[in-house]
């Protein structure tokens, strides 16, 4: 612990040295406070412009940093200790694959460690845009030396040996010295190269592409401004405190989360930055992105064309506004997508999609419902389905108290009246890929179920909890029921998910939950706006829906990469807890009945190819998702990508074969634009021979639920539970 003469000491000295700092213009860019300097170049006339901050960065600065002492759940002071974590956060969003700064860097930037809080108190912006600008050249040092070197690549490079380039660089050592950096900058445009080979594309072609590709990016460098730096700053600020606190400046930019708005014609998709890409958050549900089954959570963004056949525009490190103006246009027209697949950390596995662009159709996002039929015992049972995209509430006709407002719970009540009209023995709840929405809806839909009781906590930052009640001892439904989820139902659909397994109410089937059990709020600043972390919701039984999510009572194939998507995922996420247990009352314990609906469902899906299928799949994604680097050998390269190949193809065709499909020769014969599934083409006789689509196969798990259903009727019955 610093003393008060130490601490006084070390404003002293920030003073001086940041009146210093300012004044130095052509000399070296000097970072250390403690009378210590960084080498580094000065920013020449071919360089990106210097970065500095106005007074108004400053006051926002200290708006910010004021916001997160008083307001942030975590109620976290700034001091030595989140002054180390800022440097860090910062450090690694400036250079998340360790291919622009030096160990000699990083050395020096911990000079700096312990005084970072002292600065961003006082709106002192000097260190965080000192190590900015020495982002700022040596991101063009990067590049420069690429594009340099990028017509004389088949003179330099050898693409026989034994060299690898690292698909992920975040546990590796920093660079030594600029020689390592060079030898990094030269396994990346090696891997350029033979990743366009394996695309087909000839040495000359790879020449001009990747001239244009980096000259590009390069120009995109020489326009990053003094916004970009106090945006990328105050990120790391407020990111350090958790991965849902965020800064907004006044115009959105590339870190900013952009999502299509339903009044615009687009794909309806929530995009956002990652690294030099464009990466998918979410798919609005109905939207364009979401029907066609083409695109999901985690794919990575890397060329746009407009059209099927439009030439592909190259999109690494572009911003994302531009990249959000390419995909949108007219309704009814198509956008191609160059993609890396979720999981897959390699352009060398990129897929083609193509999306026609639509509006998204309100009524589209609204509850619906269908009835199927079961045989069982030779008799037959009605299943009431019912998808619930989103938790949708017309807040304005709610408070115009209108009759015909629309909400989740008015509509979910309304589309099972028709179903018990139909004498359905059985309800399934289809949350998948929901991720939420309004809350009092996640309340009200629960209170649907259960006699009346607390549905959810919310914990402040003072401790002080809160709850949501149902006061209706009304049932609406008082028989079985099963709740799907996946790993991208969040928020509402973990609170509602969570009240029926707590309750006793109904079981949960599907995969692990996103795990989103935190609440934030918008507040304005003095330029902009800051999205902080006030709260965190914990189930009725004390455990909190944060990071871990709804464990699910029957476990299904995963189809989302947990190490890609969901909470967990994310760096620096709030960890799981548990709090008090609300007082409620449960109903029977359904343990018994769970044991015997996992014998059955386990029995069912033994050797069930669809099943098989979906697991390969996963296992297939995971493998390619865990590599650790890629060959730079241009035969070893050839050899592995052909492996992959056979092994999807393998895995397609024995899913075909046990369905009685006509087997494809390749894996290119799948049409179906980046997706599993799609279409063979019969070379005798020209016959299009149609495989399951990526929907359908995903419908193989509500299939199953349906037959869980069935079972749960049948030992509910026996057994005499009520509800």
């Amino acid at each position: 612990m610093m003393t008060t003469f130490q601490r006084r000491s070390k404003k002293i000295v920030l003073s001086v040295l940041a009146a210093l700092l300012f004044a130095m213009s052509n000399a070296s860019v000097f970072l250390a406070y403690a009378a210590y300097s960084i080498e580094g170049k000065t920013l020449g006339a071919n360089s990106p412009k210097k970065v500095t901050f106005s007074k108004d960065d400053a006051d926002t600065c200290v708006g910010i940093v004021t916001s997160l002492e008083r307001s942030h759940y975590l109620g976290l002071k700034f001091n030595d200790n989140l002054s180390s974590k800022i440097l860090n956060r910062y450090v690694d969003i400036l250079d998340p694959a360790k291919n622009l700064f030096t160990q000699i860097e990083i050395n020096e930037f911990d000079k700096i460690r312990y005084w970072l809080d002292n600065t961003l108190e006082k709106g002192d912006l000097t260190p965080g845009y000192a190590l900015f600008n020495i982002y700022l050249e040596r991101s063009f040092e990067r590049l420069n030396y690429i594009v340099i070197n990028i017509d004389n690549w088949q003179k330099n490079f050898s693409f026989d040996g034994n060299d690898e380039i690292a698909l992920d660089r975040k546990d590796a050592p920093w660079p030594k010295d600029k020689d390592e950096l060079t030898r990094l900058w030269n396994q990346e445009l090696k891997n350029a190269v033979i990743s366009l080979r394996l695309e087909g594309e000839n040495d000359e072609d790879i020449t001009t592409l990747l001239s244009k590709r980096y000259k590009s990016r390069l120009n995109r460098l020489m326009q990053t401004n003094s916004e970009d730096a106090f945006k990328t700053y105050m990120n790391a600020v407020a990111m350090t405190f958790d991965p849902h606190t965020q800064f907004f400046p006044p115009r959105m930019s590339e870190d900013f989360d952009i999502q299509m708005s339903l009044s615009l014609e687009g794909i309806g998709a929530v995009l956002q930055s990652d690294y030099e890409y464009t990466k998918v958050v979410s798919l609005i549900p109905a939207g364009p992105a979401d029907k066609s089954g083409q695109l999901m959570p985690g794919d990575k963004i890397i060329g746009v064309g407009q059209g099927i056949s439009g030439a592909i525009q190259d999109t690494i490190g572009w911003r994302i506004d531009e990249v959000v103006n390419l995909i949108r246009g007219p309704k009814d027209t198509f956008v191609s997508l160059k993609i890396i697949p979720a999981g897959q950390k390699s352009s060398q596995n990129f897929k083609m999609v193509n999306i026609k662009r639509d509006k998204v159709k309100l009524e589209e996002q609204a509850a619906h419902k269908k009835m199927i039929t079961l045989t069982r015992n030779g008799r037959a049972v009605n299943i009431g389905i019912i998808t619930i995209p989103t938790f949708y509430l017309d807040f304005k006709g709610m408070q115009e108290d209108t009759n015909d407002y629309r909400s989740t719970t008015r509509d979910v009540l309304s589309l099972m009246q028709d179903l018990e009209k139909q004498k359905i023995q059985g309800l399934i709840i289809d949350l998948r890929d929901n991720g939420g929405g309004a809350l009092q809806e996640a309340n009200q839909l629960t209170g649907l179920f259960i006699k009346s009781g607390p549905t959810v906590q919310i914990r402040s930052r003072n401790g002080y909890m809160s709850r949501l009640d149902d006061p209706d001892p009304s049932v609406a439904y008082r028989g079985p029921l099963i709740v799907m989820v996946n790993r991208m139902s969040a928020s509402a659909s973990e609170i509602f998910a969570g009240a029926i397994k707590d309750y006793n109410r109904g079981i949960v089937v599907g995969t692990q939950t996103f795990g989103k059990g935190t609440v934030q709020a918008l507040q304005p600043i003095e330029s902009g706006q800051l999205k902080l972390t006030t709260a965190k919701f914990y189930r009725v039984s004390g455990e909190s829906t944060q990071n871990l999510g709804i464990l699910p009572d029957i476990e299904f194939p995963h189809i989302y990469n947990n190490d890609e998507t969901g909470e967990s995922s994310l760096d620096g996420a709030l960890p799981w807890d548990k709090s008090r247990q609300a007082s409620y009352t449960p109903y029977l314990a359904l343990e018994p009945v769970i044991t015997q609906l996992k014998e059955k469902h386990l029995k069912r899906v033994d050797g069930n190819p669809d099943f098989v299928y979906l697991k390969e799949r996963y296992e297939f994604s995971k493998e390619i998702y865990n590599a650790k680097s890629l060959s730079l050998n241009a035969r070893k390269r050839a050899d592995y990508q052909q492996h992959l190949k056979q092994v999807e193809l393998d895995i397609e065709n024995r899913l075909r074969s046990a369905k009685g499909l006509k087997l494809l020769s390749s894996v290119d014969q799948l049409r179906d634009s980046g997706t599993d599934g799609g279409k063979g083409v019969d070379d005798e006789d020209e016959i299009v021979v149609e495989a399951p689509r990526k929907e359908e196969k995903e419908d193989i798990l509500l299939k199953e639920t349906e037959e869980i259903m069935g079972d749960f009727i049948k030992i509910a019955q026996f057994k005499g539970y009520k509800w």
